[in-house]
């Protein structure tokens, strides 16, 4: 890691999208860091909704959808990176000493698991699993010092994340309501601010 950039752990923050960043994916995006360490950063972009639902997801891998909460749920474009692969981002539903339930979940530090294992829909599709849940076709990351340096170039304002933001807030207030937990809404920020 470059000696410009104090180590700094951003896991369980946003990462909100600098209102001058116009790329396609990332342009007015939220996402919600699940692992940040000095070797790099994974994150699930929360507020870019894909065309499919989680009912034809669930056809689509030949699941029945049990849970009638979740038809009509999106799922997300959670980021570039192995855009056909599925995550779930659910509240924590531990088992004993703190271990998920689930094969294969990252559990991230405020009470999040992210879970990249078929067992979390095979749950779901019998009617039980999270009840609150945001399911992303691929993943956001970064490389050792690469969020830092696009922090510093101002193309990201971070917060400590709010799960009602993730699971609560209607899609299309996710960027605003991320904002105002700084205190800020997007059109107090010139697109490029802090910039001479």
């Amino acid at each position: 890691m470059s000696a410009d950039f104090a180590p700094i752990n951003l896991t369980n923050h946003f990462l909100i999208a600098m209102p001058g960043l116009s790329d396609d994916l990332f342009g007015r995006s939220v996402v919600f860091l699940c692992e940040h360490s000095e070797r790099g950063a994974l994150g699930l972009v929360i507020n870019k909704p894909s065309d499919i639902f989680l009912s034809h997801l669930f056809e689509k891998i030949e699941l029945p959808m049990g849970r009638n909460d979740l038809h009509q749920t999106p799922v997300f474009q959670g980021g570039p990176v192995q855009t056909e692969r599925g995550f779930v981002l659910h509240e924590s539903l531990s088992a004993s000493e703190g271990e998920s339930i689930y094969a294969s979940t990252l559990s991230i530090p405020g009470g999040l698991e992210m879970t990249t294992s078929k067992d979390v829909l095979e749950a779901m599709a019998s009617g039980a699993g999270p009840r609150k849940v945001l399911v992303t076709l691929g993943y956001a990351s970064w490389a050792q010092g690469q969020l830092e340096s696009e922090i510093t170039e101002n193309s990201w304002l971070t917060v400590a994340a709010d799960p009602s933001v993730i699971f609560d807030a209607p899609v299309s207030e996710r960027y605003e309501r991320a904002m105002a937990l700084l205190g800020l809404q997007s059109w107090m920020l010139a697109p490029d601010a802090g910039h001479a």
